[in-house]
């Protein structure tokens, strides 16, 4: 069976950069270990990217968050250094959730990464709507979110829609 993780949005904005917090610090190394044991065992890894453009403070996101972040081709947006990994995949989504996730074919998906109650929860829900047969989880040592409230909120809700939360 095809095992996936998906590193989600672990830029620089998200962890030390302009909605950096010092959990999302925290869990870096974490994070490394975690796509270490994935790729020693030849699984697939994909990152997402959250990616935004010159014009974001116009978007309806940019008006419900006016905090100019990962916008392309910035230091921002790039991947923490140290967790880049050559031949993974990598998207671009200029949203909270990516929408195509039928096009990887997952079998048994692990996420990680920031934030649990934005980024994180929206894939997780919505891999498991595409794929509601396969094993979706999450590792809390790998994830952060914008506040322990709002992170333990997004854990208890992946509970209830059977993803697997790893503690």
């Amino acid at each position: 069976m095809k095992k996936t993780l998906i590193v989600i949005d672990m830029q620089n904005d998200f962890i030390d950069g302009a909605l950096g917090t010092k959990e999302a610090v925290a869990i870096v190394n974490n994070v490394k270990q975690k796509i270490a044991e994935y790729q020693a065992n030849n699984d697939e890894i994909i990152f997402t990217r959250d990616t935004h453009y010159d014009n974001y403070m116009e978007t309806n996101e940019g008006k419900h968050l006016p905090v100019k972040h990962c916008i392309k081709g910035t230091h921002g947006w790039e991947i923490a250094q140290g967790l880049e990994v050559p031949q993974a995949i990598y998207i671009d989504k200029p949203s909270f959730g990516y929408l195509d996730w039928k096009e990887y074919q997952l079998e048994d998906v692990e996420l990680v990464g920031l934030c649990t109650d934005i980024c994180v929860v929206s894939n997780a829900l919505i891999i498991k709507a595409t794929y509601p047969e396969i094993r979706v989880r999450v590792d809390v040592k790998c994830c952060a979110g914008v506040t322990i409230e709002s992170h333990n909120a997004a854990l208890t809700t992946m509970k209830m829609c059977q993803v697997e939360v790893i503690e």
